[in-house]
């Protein structure tokens, strides 16, 4: 999937936060509506990324006022209703952004569906769909070549990784703006994996991943106000401002972790403490293939193997480690294959059915008692690795423009529900509208909530009061505990 650029070649000038890398509208029927989803524009003609969304609904005629004729109100209201232009009814999306709201359920268990001027029984509930076999390591048996998607899962699924896809563009903005400051690494391009890994597992296992963690955050059950005023330092973020990018944190959610492979071995205590709980639960440790080389991966890999701890391994493969693809990094890229004697899967990380089904497949495997099961995610990033990356002196602008317009995870569902009439048009329509107002509501929030006082800085370090004084630990307060 990654194509090599000769040393001779001129990197592409950077894009522009006026230029984000999104995916492509599939059809020319969807094209014309979404301008939410926005095209890669040339230098020469950027495309505002607060540019207006096109109205959907047509307007009325003005059949008012006549040169001519008198029109009374009775007439008037008449031919209102014989015109042979329908209106689309735009019903209104509550969105309760309250500083004192509690948590909600996770973004991808509670996305409402939006009504459509068409009734329920009009759509299928369900379709079966072929999907992309999984390559095998150690196994006999894999997932099912074919999943099963219920029109609420579809419309669920959509909104959730237009969200991740909307918030990280609007995260990019805030950064170039200078709102946003420090390390900042976006999931835009790899959405199926965080949706699709959600959706094969349960609320109560446990999530470690690493530092490209906003969209874990969101399915985990943080909300977007949280997330976009955690990225601006704000005391309503979702680690109190403290934490950034790179540090979220939320139920069964370990974060966000800044060194390179770190939470690895970390995952699998969370998975020793399943087993020694016997709660029937399991740990997803997630890292990069950039990640993938470090020693103590393969030292957790023989620890977990050893005890037949509870735990999923899972390599996103975004093709990339930094500025380095993974043919120049890895003398095997077969990175399903890493665990030696733990079995593996490589999975089409850009399908979230496919995604999906993987995640079921390895969950039922630890839940058996069969050890630690390891998947390979074959991904892509749209942005760079972080925002100092422009993101194209190491690939082209036509490599990502390819894999937008074949591959794109948002783009292959919202075909899949068209043409099996699970939606329509105007419904996704609706959501499209809905998320861009989530975003930025909570963008407002998090340009305007206060900044954490210094006090806070020694807070949140105990669960609980510490039982003694620590002496000299900081010149600004005694260490207290704040929760």
């Amino acid at each position: 999937m990654a194509s090599q650029v000769s040393e001779s070649t001129l990197p592409e000038p950077p894009i522009t936060s006026d230029a984000p890398i999104i995916a492509h509208s599939s059809t020319q029927a969807e094209m014309d509506f979404d301008q939410l989803t926005l095209e890669l524009s040339s230098p020469e003609q950027p495309l505002n990324a607060d540019q207006p969304t096109q109205e959907l609904n047509p307007p009325e005629p003005d059949i008012s006022t006549n040169s001519n004729t008198s029109i009374s109100e009775p007439q008037l209201a008449e031919r209102r209703q014989n015109t042979d232009i329908m209106l689309l009814s735009r019903p209104e999306i509550a969105l309760s952004l309250t500083e004192d709201a509690p948590l909600p359920e996770p973004q991808l268990a509670a996305a409402s569906m939006v009504a459509s001027s068409r009734s329920y029984a009009d759509f299928t509930p369900e379709a079966t769909f072929d999907i992309k076999k999984v390559d095998l390591h150690r196994l006999e048996e894999g997932p099912p070549l074919t999943a099963t998607l219920t029109r609420e899962e579809g419309l669920k699924y959509y909104r959730t990784m237009q969200t991740i896809r909307r918030m990280e563009l609007k995260a990019d903005q805030l950064y170039k703006q200078k709102i946003i400051r420090g390390f900042c690494h976006l999931y835009d391009g790899q959405e199926a994996c965080a949706v699709g890994i959600e959706g094969g597992i349960t609320l109560s296992d446990h999530l470690i991943t690493a530092y490209r963690a906003h969209g874990y955050t969101l399915t985990r059950g943080g909300t977007v106000r949280e997330i976009m005023a955690e990225l601006t330092g704000r005391r309503g973020g979702i680690a109190k401002g403290k934490g950034g990018s790179m540090h979220m944190y939320t139920k069964n959610f370990y974060g966000g972790n800044g060194i390179v492979g770190a939470q690895v071995p970390l995952g699998a205590g969370v998975a020793l403490a399943c087993k020694y709980l016997g709660n029937d639960q399991l740990c997803v440790s997630l890292y990069g293939d950039g990640a993938a080389n470090q020693g103590q991966i393969f030292e957790t890999y023989n620890m977990s193997s050893l005890w037949k701890l509870p735990i999923i391994f899972i390599c996103e493969n975004n093709q990339y480690g930094m500025g380095t693809s993974v043919e120049r990094s890895s003398a095997s890229t077969e990175y399903y294959k890493r665990g030696d004697y733990i079995p593996g899967l490589r999975v089409d990380g850009m399908d979230v059915l496919c995604v999906r089904e993987a995640t079921k497949f390895a969950a039922d495997h630890c839940r058996s008692g069969k050890g630690p099961i390891l998947m390979e995610l074959q991904t892509y990033r749209y942005h760079g690795h972080s925002m100092s990356d422009p993101g194209v002196s190491y690939r082209t602008r036509e490599e990502i423009q390819e894999v937008r317009s074949k591959s794109d995870p948002i783009s292959m569902l919202k075909d899949r529900m068209l043409s099996n009439n699970m939606a329509s048009i105007e419904e996704l329509k609706e959501i499209d509208i809905a998320v861009r107002k989530e975003i930025e509501d909570a963008a407002q929030f998090a340009t305007t909530d206060p900044e954490p006082p210094l006090d806070d800085l020694c807070s949140h370090i105990f669960a609980n009061d510490q039982p003694f004084e620590v002496r000299g630990a900081t010149p600004w307060t005694k260490l207290t505990s704040t929760s």
